[in-house]
């Protein structure tokens, strides 16, 4: 098995996407990157299959809609879990740019 090596990353300034970590063979299968939301826009729903998924919001206002439950307010300050199976969405309310990082990180079956 291939050992990984500790490394930074620089976030980057500007209003596009940003990869973060790759999973393998960079991580052990964690993946993250920075999305950006102009006012308005969403990160189209989805579902996070046998991942968790950790958000972590730097700017901004916005909602997280998980499956067909009431929206949980997120912004600046705040973070968001996501488990595995789970349908979902983030959508910019604000009037200013929605900013966070996520973290996805595949779940082991044998602990499901």
């Amino acid at each position: 098995m291939k050992e990984e090596k500790p490394f930074v990353v620089h976030l980057e300034k500007g209003n596009k996407y940003q990869s973060l970590l790759q999973g393998r063979p960079q991580t052990q299968g964690m993946r993250a990157g920075r999305i950006f939301l102009l006012p308005g826009q969403d990160c189209g729903q989805h579902s996070t299959d046998g991942n968790e998924e950790l958000l972590i919001f730097l700017a901004g206002e916005g909602e997280v809609i998980i499956e067909k439950s009431i929206p949980f307010r997120v912004g600046a300050g705040r973070i968001s879990y996501i488990p595995s199976e789970t349908i979902h969405n983030v959508r910019n309310t604000g009037d200013e740019p929605l900013i966070y990082i996520y973290c996805v990180a595949p779940v082991s079956q044998a602990e499901l």
